[in-house]
Order: structure tokens, then C-alpha cells, then sequence
């Protein structure tokens, strides 16, 4: 029952996580922070090859014999991500069981901090605080004891299934708000870069900072499956594979793979995109997924239907792609309901046991 108490160990661990009633502690974090940090400069060179200096290049590809999950945008929703990790088949196996036993692989396309619409008057709140030196900080704490949360639970969950779990960058993996290197500050609902980026600096310090910030840097930015890409927004222009693996080098593909607004793509880079990664004989068939800008529906459909946003921040969308079945769009992407009391609860449906074996 090997497997199944590394699962039992792990889902006790993403629940003290979503029950927690304050952001995590500086230094249990960090120690976080450094195992993931370790898991992404040491990745599996055939998954994710490795630029000329040595370090993990930004493409990933993927399985072709397990289905795959992407997930949108998380933006500090715990409670989605949860559901997604819990979920319980027919047969009651779980989808963290599934990822260890390599019946499944996650992708998600970015952006874990930042709570979006459902936040903005806490955003606001926040402000106030902010405007005061932090000398009160309850909305930013139950902000950031969300944000950090559902970071954490990502962090934990690479660490433990690196082969098959995998966090695309997208633009508000920018704790520092820095200019530069691919990345725009941001403000939105009220100042929340800058507000994070002193809170971080005020709470934690600049070595926690410095961790957090190389995390980010250490992130891929760009999927490569069976029949489908997927990057965190919509490709500003073509890139060459040696470009995107070689990414730290090439802020400007950084930028055009997670800063791109609807209709500010040249035309014709999705289809180029997809020509230049997947086979000919999936090329007619095959989708390019994002997030990014948000949607009200369960996907848009642009670049003449070939580039298909699934962010909705009102609703908990998923795609899931079988690894033997062409892509049906409106089979395959679906709300997920949710289930947060009952996937956390003790006395909730326990897992059913699977063969350490298999």
C-alpha cells in the first residue's frame, strides 16, 4: 500500500493547506520553495530539454498515452484546484492516484496568485491597508493566505508527480512586479502588484523574495501533447523551438506567450504554431488552449477556431483531452461541480485502495 499512503499523506496535507486560517509561515514555505525549485532545475531532460547553458529550455512535451487535464487559470481559487485533485471516477480512484500511477497528466496554463472579480472589493480593502504601511493587514492576509495557499498546493503536488504534473508561466507569476525579462507590471482591480510585491517583501524578506522569484523564472512556458499546444495566453507571433527553449534569453517569447491580447496576434501564428509542432496527420484536428483574458462561456474560439480560451473565472472549466479520441470540443471541455465540503471532509468517501503495481 505504498502508493496509497504517499496519496493519503499528500491529500492530508493539500486540506490542512485549504483549512488553514492565515497565509503559510516564512520558513516551512521556503523550505517549499526550495524543494520545487530543485524538482524544476532537475527535469526529466526528455520532457523538458535543455537550453545551451544547461538549464531546462521552456518547451514540455507531453505524454501521448494517458489523457490530459488543462486547467486555466487559478487565480488563489483553492477551492477549484482542489476539486480537480480529489475527483473521484466511477470506480472511486481519485486524480491525485491517477498521476501516480501515470493514468493521467495535469497541465495548467498560469497565473496560481491573484484572486480575480469574486476579490475586487477585498482588492480594495486591501488598498487602504496597504496605504498605511501594512500596520493592518486583514484583507491582504486572507488575499495572500489564499494565493500563497493554492501556490503551495501546486508547488507540493510538481514535487511529488514531476512527470506528470506541470504549471505553465503566465503573466501574474511576477511577484516582484518587476519591468522586464517578459513581464509588465499589473493593476487591475485596484493596485495589486505593487500591494503583493510589499507585502512578500514586508512579511517574508528578500530572501524568501529571491526564492519565490526564481521559482517563477524556473517555470516552462509552452506545451506540446498528441494533438494540442498550449500556452498561458494566445502566441503574439511564430516562435522556433530553439527560441522557446532557449526562453531566459528571449524575454520577447516570455512576453508574446503570456502578455497577449485578443486580436494583438499577427495572423496566422496559431496555425503556424501548430504546423511547426504537432504531425501532419493531427494537424486538421488539433486545438492550441490558453487562458489569459477572461470568458463568460466554456471556451471562445479564435485564429479561425484554432486557438481555444477556456478561462471563465465564474465557473470551474476544464479541459480534458483522451489520449486515443480526436478533440470534441463541446465534449471535452466542461464546469466540474463543486465539491470542496464534501472532497475535504474526514468522514467524505474515502479512496478506494489501487495495486501498487500497476
Amino acid at each position: 500500500m505504498e502508493i496509497q499512503n504517499k496519496i493519503d499523506t499528500i491529500k492530508k496535507r493539500l486540506k490542512e493547506i485549504y483549512k488553514r486560517d492565515h497565509p503559510p509561515e516564512c520558513e516551512p514555505y521556503l523550505d517549499v520553495i526550495k524543494k520545487i525549485n530543485a524538482v524544476l532545475e532537475n527535469e526529466d531532460d526528455e520532457i523538458r530539454p535543455r537550453c545551451p547553458s544547461g538549464f531546462p529550455g521552456g518547451i514540455i512535451y507531453l505524454k501521448h498515452n494517458i489523457p490530459t487535464i488543462i486547467v486555466p487559470d487559478i487565480h488563489a481559487r483553492m477551492d477549484f484546484f482542489l476539486n480537480i485533485l480529489l475527483y473521484q471516477d466511477s470506480e472511486g480512484i481519485t486524480t491525485l492516484q491517477k498521476l501516480d500511477l501515470n493514468k493521467i497528466q495535469i497541465v495548467c496554463v498560469g497565473d496560481g496568485l491573484h484572486s480575480e472579480k469574486r476579490s475586487a472589493k477585498r482588492w480594495n480593502d486591501s488598498f487602504s491597508e496597504f496605504t498605511d504601511d501594512y500596520s493592518r493587514h486583514t484583507n491582504i492576509d486572507e488575499e495572500m493566505k489564499e494565493g500563497f495557499g493554492v501556490m503551495e498546493m501546486i508547488m507540493g503536488v510538481k514535487t511529488a508527480f514531476p512527470l506528470n504534473f506541470h504549471f505553465l508561466k503566465g503573466n501574474h507569476e511576477n511577484i516582484s512586479n518587476e519591468e522586464g525579462e517578459g513581464n509588465h507590471p499589473f493593476i487591475k482591480f485596484s493596485y495589486e502588484g505593487p500591494m503583493v510585491a510589499y507585502y512578500v517583501k514586508k512579511f517574508y524578506g528578500e530572501d524568501f523574495l529571491n526564492h519565490y522569484y526564481s521559482f517563477e523564472k524556473n517555470l516552462p512556458i509552452f506545451a506540446v501533447g498528441k494533438n494540442f499546444l498550449i500556452s498561458h495566453s494566445e502566441p503574439q507571433r511564430f516562435y522556433d523551438t530553439e527560441e522557446i527553449i532557449d526562453y531566459k534569453n528571449h524575454p520577447e517569447v516570455i512576453e508574446g506567450l503570456t502578455w497577449t491580447d485578443d486580436d494583438n496576434a499577427m495572423d496566422g501564428s496559431v496555425l503556424q504554431m501548430i504546423t511547426k509542432y504537432l504531425p501532419p496527420e493531427m494537424q486538421e484536428k488539433s486545438y492550441y488552449f490558453g487562458g489569459h483574458r477572461p470568458i463568460f462561456d466554456l471556451y471562445q474560439s479564435r485564429a479561425e477556431g484554432k486557438y481555444i480560451k477556456i478561462h471563465n473565472p465564474n465557473k470551474f472549466i476544464i479541459a480534458y483531452i483522451k489520449e486515443n479520441e480526436d478533440i470534441n470540443l463541446d465534449e471535452d471541455i466542461f464546469e466540474i461541480e463543486n465539491k470542496i465540503e464534501e472532497a475535504i471532509s474526514e468522514e467524505g468517501k474515502p479512496d478506494l485502495p489501487v495495486d501498487d503495481k500497476e
